[in-house]
């Protein structure tokens, strides 16, 4: 949210600087601070594109690594995203109830510090702090990764493009929470539909006897000797990698504060609109996957 200022701060005779106002804008005092808070269609790009976008590649690493002991395994797949699905719904309804108890946007931070005291507090805002870098670092990358498979010429540039992403994310954020959400919202809707419209065609082609086949339908995969306590590791592994669907949830909790009135209301319905569309993303994607018979290699 762009920062405010009371009046008597704007009368020192300072101008903003140039590339401060670029970065972050002009300041606002703090009676237009209302102006600045978000309505659940705006809320929904800003607080939940982090969840949202995981679906991209989470049905990916749930088979990818069910890959490694063969296709049969891929049996086992609608089971495991089940059970992701199942954690998912639970982890939204927890996450509902957090909203209710703590709407300062403290999140996991409050819970902790509140009940546990202020180590464990630290412990978790620690946690997240990680949890955060690593989500840019894997969404960046996986986005990055999506792009050049199809424009392969800008392999060489990789790590120059994920760099310039991250940056470019870094900017937009500065200016604040309204600027941010205005931005995010055509990818993220975009997003939202291409995959629809995508399992909606593919589902639709399957019911009527032209079921779509990936180009790797027809790569043979090499399964790996493993024994029954390490097949038993492979699913749990397949499962964790599945969980990645669940990344960016508790961002909706943490946000509280910049909804419109009723707050409360408000952040739980969009985190419910958010859980909701990610099991249906998520659950398609993987039904679309197993349907087409991709196969993953390096």
């Amino acid at each position: 949210m762009s920062r405010a200022v009371t009046d008597e701060s704007r009368v020192d005779g300072e101008e903003t600087p140039i590339a401060k106002r670029i970065l972050i804008g002009e300041p606002l005092t703090s009676e237009k601070l209302d102006e600045q808070l978000l309505p659940k269609k705006m809320a929904l790009p800003i607080f939940a594109s982090d969840a949202l976008s995981s679906v991209a590649y989470a049905p990916q690493e749930l088979l990818m690594i069910l890959l490694i002991g063969g296709t049969a395994l891929l049996t086992l797949s609608p089971w495991v995203a089940v059970a992701v699905v199942t954690l998912l719904v639970v982890v939204v309804l927890s996450y509902r109830q957090l909203i209710k108890a703590y709407p300062s946007g403290g999140g996991d931070y409050e819970v902790a510090s509140k009940n546990l005291g202020e180590v464990p507090g630290v412990v978790v805002a620690a946690a997240l702090l990680v949890d955060y870098v690593l989500t840019v670092a894997v969404s960046v990358a996986s986005g990055v990764d999506n792009i050049i498979s199809a424009l392969p010429g800008l392999n060489p540039f990789r790590v120059e493009i994920a760099v310039g992403f991250v940056i470019l994310i870094v900017i937009v954020n500065l200016r604040g929470v309204r600027e941010a959400s205005s931005v995010f919202a055509i990818p993220t809707y975009l997003f939202i539909g291409s995959v629809g419209v995508m399992i909606v065609v593919g589902l639709g082609r399957t019911l009527l006897g032209d079921a779509p086949v990936a180009e790797s339908a027809q790569y043979a995969v090499q399964a790996e000797s493993l024994t029954q306590a390490a097949l038993i590791l492979l699913v749990l592994r397949a499962f964790s990698s599945g969980c990645s669907a669940l990344t960016g949830v508790e961002a909706v909790s943490n946000g509280v504060p910049a909804f419109r009135m009723p707050k409360i209301r408000n952040a739980q319905t969009t985190l419910t609109m958010m859980g909701g569309i990610a099991i249906v993303l998520f659950a398609g994607l993987t039904i679309l996957a197993l349907i087409s018979g991709v196969h993953y290699a390096e």
